[in-house]
C-alpha cells in the first residue's frame, strides 16, 4: 500500500476545478479592505474577519514598520530560548490588563493557542466537554491531550448538564466553547454554561477569536457581554481578526499561565511571533480603546445587513454577530452561488461538508466597521439577484 494513494484518490478538488467551481486559495492583490482587487477586478469583500478594519490602518502599519527597523524581521528561535523580546513581555502585560486577567501568554498563531493549551492542560484522566460546533483547533488540542471528550448538542446547555451529571467527582472536567461560532455566527449561552460549571465543579475555557474587539463594553468579548468574566477560567483570543495581524494569546490566572508557558509544546517548540506583529497588536489595542465608535459602526453595519437579508427572504442561521451565514442547502448550489457572486463583484466564503452537516451548506458573510453603506447596498443587490436566480430566495 502506497502512503500517497490517498492523494490520488482525493478527487473532490479536482472535480471542482474541472467544473469551474473551485473557490479556495483565491488570490487577492490588495489589503483586506471593504473593496479588494482580484485579477484586476474590484470586489466588495464580505469574506474577511477584519472586523474593526485595522489591517490597513496607518498607525498599525507604522508601528509594524518601526518594530521591524528596530528588531528585524524575526526572532530566530522560540520564546523559551532566545526568542523573547522586551516587546513580547510588554504586550503580554498589556493584554492581561486589557482582558482584566492576572496574566497572559502570547502564541505565534491562534490555532497554536488552542492546540497548545488544551493538549498541555488535559490528561488521560480528564474529560473535555465540547460543543458539537467547536472550532477544529479545539478538537485537535483535545485529541493530542489523550483526554476523553464528550460532545454536547450545539448551544444546548441542558445537554451539557446531562453530560456533566454522568461524570464522577474523581475526573477533571473542562468545558470548552467558542464565544462566537465562526460558521453560523451564533453566540454561546454562557450564563447557562457558567451555572452548570459551578454546579458540577468544572473549569471553563472560552475561545474569543471572533468575539474579541466586537462584543462587550470594552471589546473583551462575549464573556464581558454576558457579565461572566469572573466565572470563566481561561480566555483565548487571536490577533488575526480584530487585532489586525497574526498570532494569539491565552489569559487566566498567573499560576495556570505560567504552567502553560513552560509545558505547552506549541509554545515551547515554535518560533516567537515576529516583532512587526507584536507592534501591530499594540497599535490595534490603542485604537480599539481610543475609538469605541468603531464597534458602534460595525454593529450598525451588521444590523442593517441582517435586516435587509431577512427582508429578502434569506435564512441567516441564527446569527447574532457580524458573521452572517446564508443557508443554501446543497454543496453544488453553494459553489454556484459563491461563483456567481464573485462574477457580480462580491467576495463571499462557501461553507460545505464536512465543515457543516450534509444538506446544510452555507454562504458565509462577515462585516467590517469600515464598510460604507454603498458597499453594503452593492453587495445586497448582488445577493438578491443571485439568490433569486438560483431559487435560494
Amino acid at each position: 500500500m502506497d502512503v500517497f494513494q490517498k492523494c490520488r484518490d482525493f478527487t473532490r478538488v479536482r472535480d471542482a476545478r474541472e467544473a469551474g467551481h473551485y473557490l479556495m486559495y483565491r488570490e487577492i492583490g490588495s489589503p483586506q479592505d471593504p473593496v479588494v482587487t482580484m485579477n484586476g477586478q474590484k470586489v466588495v469583500m464580505l469574506g474577511s474577519n477584519n472586523y474593526l478594519g485595522l489591517t490597513s490602518h496607518p498607525k498599525v502599519k507604522e508601528a509594524a514598520i518601526r518594530a521591524t527597523e528596530k528588531y528585524g524581521t524575526g526572532c530566530a528561535g522560540s520564546r523559551l530560548l532566545n526568542g523573547t523580546l522586551d516587546i513580547h513581555v510588554h504586550l503580554e502585560d498589556r493584554l492581561a490588563e486589557f482582558m482584566d486577567r492576572p496574566a497572559a501568554l502570547v502564541f505565534s498563531t491562534g490555532y497554536g493557542v488552542n492546540v497548545g493549551v488544551l493538549s498541555c492542560l488535559l490528561g488521560r484522566h480528564d474529560i473535555a466537554l465540547l460543543d458539537a460546533m467547536d472550532h477544529a483547533s479545539i478538537l485537535d488540542g483535545v485529541r493530542l491531550s489523550f483526554a476523553k471528550q464528550l460532545k454536547f448538542r450545539h448551544n444546548d446547555a441542558s445537554d451539557l448538564e446531562r453530560k456533566l451529571g454522568r461524570i464522577g467527582p474523581d475526573k477533571g472536567k473542562l468545558i470548552v466553547v467558542d464565544g462566537v461560532f465562526s460558521m453560523e455566527g451564533d453566540v454561546a449561552p454562557l450564563p447557562e454554561i457558567v451555572a452548570h460549571k459551578k454546579k458540577y465543579g468544572a473549569r471553563l475555557f472560552v475561545d474569543e477569536a471572533h468575539g474579541l474587539g466586537v462584543f462587550g463594553e470594552h471589546g473583551r468579548g462575549v464573556t464581558e457581554h454576558f457579565g461572566v468574566e469572573a466565572d470563566v477560567d481561561l480566555v483565548m483570543g487571536t490577533f488575526s481578526k480584530s487585532l489586525a495581524t497574526v498570532g494569539g494569546f491565552i489569559a487566566g490566572s498567573a499560576e495556570v499561565v505560567d504552567y502553560i508557558k513552560h509545558n505547552a509544546r506549541a509554545q515551547v517548540f515554535t518560533a516567537a511571533i515576529p516583532p512587526s506583529a507584536v507592534a501591530a497588536v499594540e497599535a490595534a489595542l490603542d485604537i480599539l480603546e481610543a475609538e469605541p465608535e468603531r464597534r458602534k459602526r460595525l454593529w450598525e453595519n451588521t444590523e442593517y445587513v441582517r435586516q435587509e437579508l431577512t427582508r429578502l427572504g434569506f435564512e441567516t442561521c441564527g446569527s447574532s454577530s457580524p458573521v452572517i451565514s446564508l443557508l443554501v442547502g446543497e454543496d453544488d448550489a453553494t459553489f454556484r452561488m459563491a461563483m456567481r457572486l464573485q462574477e457580480e463583484g462580491v467576495f463571499v466564503n462557501p461553507v460545505m461538508t464536512p465543515a457543516v452537516p450534509a444538506g446544510h451548506s452555507m454562504i458565509r458573510t462577515s462585516y467590517m466597521a469600515t464598510h460604507k453603506r454603498e458597499h453594503l447596498d452593492q453587495a445586497l443587490g448582488a445577493l438578491a439577484k443571485v439568490g433569486r436566480e438560483l431559487s435560494i430566495i
